[in-house]
This record gives structure tokens, C-alpha cells and sequence, in this order.
């Protein structure tokens, strides 16, 4: 059972990742294993930094979706 609970694992975060949204339980992970002493972005920051960081909002170059 635990390979198929990996497997499916898997297959969401790539689910996720393929319609853009952010996996914020790695971001997670990965913040307090590796930079213990940072601050965390809350959901709502982190998915509003992904959306920025996807669609360059930040540098003016998003001009809607047509």
C-alpha cells in the first residue's frame, strides 16, 4: 500500500503542476529543512508569488489571457 499511496502522491503533484497550482506543503518541507531560520509565506502569499512568478505580473509583461 505505501508504494501506491507514492505513486498517487506523485501523480497529484504533477496534476497540480500541470494546471498551475503551486504545491504549498513542499514549499514547506522545504523551508524549514533547509532555511530553518526564514520566515514562511503564508498560503496565500506563497500562491500569490507563484501566480506572479508565472505569469510575470511583476514585470508588466501579463496582458490577460487574448
Amino acid at each position: 500500500m505505501p508504494k501506491a499511496k507514492t505513486l498517487w502522491g506523485w501523480a497529484v503533484q504533477t496534476a497540480r503542476l500541470m494546471v498551475g497550482v503551486p504545491d504549498y506543503d513542499n514549499y514547506v518541507a522545504h523551508r524549514k529543512a533547509q532555511h530553518p531560520n526564514e520566515p514562511i509565506m503564508s498560503y496565500a502569499e506563497f500562491f500569490r508569488e507563484r501566480q506572479n512568478a508565472r505569469y510575470a505580473c511583476d514585470r508588466g509583461r501579463f496582458k490577460g489571457c487574448c
